[in-house]
């Protein structure tokens, strides 16, 4: 669910240049003209083991082709741009910040997956067409240094409001709400828990206090984040950043030399419920093998596979998590949501006010 450096600006449809395509598998024609063959296209943190990947491509006769498209916004704005000649036949992660956004565009054609009553209804945010279907959830919260809060003798913070307050003043790195997933699921956050009133006045606080914003989740977690491997490598000198609470249990399991416990921790009342989605695109040129996709996504094999993958919950009731998984970085228990109607309504509003307030 990590996110990469997105280069569309998000309010309405108002696209900067897009780069190209980025493909981890074959490059070539629009979309799957061979039938035995499904065209994937994704974000950059996709992620499946390779023996669950060919079980599904034994059983289901069909090759899978990957396209990685940037971070999850970046990918939903390019898949609408080529909708008429799409890029693939199925998309994965659209998240309940950007759906509306796809769902008007007319992105996806309805399916209703096999499996989707194993699914908890509360993720299924599309439930009376179906064009979508829910796959995996995971939690936007603030992560903190702990030897830099250590060091200093300074309790970490644990509230939004923590975060405005003169001790934390220069600490804190977030990503571009109208350039980013993390960035735009902070705000969304922000605006859950203080309202529509008082998110700007929230913000105005977070810019006095010497918050800094940088394009995307991989700048500000590898570059700027002092908790980080990479962003220790990198002289990262900001102990606070927006990542997601699977963070520190990604820091310990891909530690050359596992730790005890994480060198991160997460800041639990800064949290906001992300989920993601995939669907089979509307002109997709191999829509049976599209649902056939879909249809795995939210099996338990891939659901049961994906948390270490791709540091995610899956939304399967009855999928077992990895016990490392969760040992080092559990779900938020009261982290803040918002409808999706509500979203819909008032994102592109919310970030054309964000980067007035908070960018000029």
């Amino acid at each position: 669910m990590h996110d990469k450096t997105l280069v569309a600006v998000a309010a309405g449809l108002g696209l900067l240049a897009l780069p190209a395509l980025a493909g981890c598998g074959s490059s070539g024609s629009q979309g799957s003209s061979d039938p035995g063959t499904v065209t994937l296209v994704s974000h950059d943190s996709w992620a499946v083991s390779k023996n669950v990947l060919k079980d599904f491509e034994k059983r289901s006769g069909y090759k899978v082709r990957v396209l990685e498209d940037g971070d999850a916004g970046q990918a939903v704005n390019k898949a609408i741009l080529t909708k008429d000649n799409p890029q693939g036949d199925v998309f994965f992660g659209v998240d309940n910040t950007l759906l509306s956004r796809a769902l008007d565009n007319g992105l996806f054609q309805p399916y209703t997956a096999k499996g989707l009553d194993q699914v908890g209804a509360a993720h299924q945010l599309d439930k009376d067409k179906h064009r979508v279907t829910p796959v995996d959830y995971g939690d936007i919260c603030v992560n903190y240094d702990k030897a830099y809060f250590s060091e200093q003798k300074l309790t970490p913070p644990r509230s939004f409001a923590d975060l405005a307050e003169p001790r934390y003043k220069n600490l804190l790195v977030t990503e571009n709400a109208a350039t980013s997933s993390p960035g735009l699921g902070f705000l969304l956050g922000s605006a859950a828990r203080y309202g529509d009133e008082g998110w700007p006045d929230y913000w105005k606080k977070l810019k006095d206090n010497g918050v800094k914003v940088v394009d995307g989740w991989e700048q500000a977690y590898y570059q700027e984040f002092s908790g980080s491997s990479e962003g220790r490598k990198a002289g990262g000198d900001r102990p606070l950043v927006v990542s997601y609470a699977s963070s520190p249990p990604a820091e310990v399991i891909y530690a050359k030399k596992r730790p005890r416990t994480a060198p991160t921790g997460v800041a639990s009342g800064t949290c906001f419920r992300q989920t993601e989605f995939a669907g089979v695109l509307s002109n997709a040129g191999n829509t049976k093998g599209a649902k056939a996709f879909v249809d795995f996504l939210i099996s338990k094999e891939f659901q049961e596979d994906m948390p270490l993958n791709m540091y995610v919950y899956p939304v399967r009731q009855g999928a077992k998590v990895p016990a490392e998984f969760t040992a080092y970085g559990p779900a938020a228990e009261h982290p803040e949501t918002m409808a999706s109607d509500r979203i819909a309504a008032n994102r592109d509003q919310w970030v054309k006010s964000w980067t007035s307030l908070v960018l000029k």
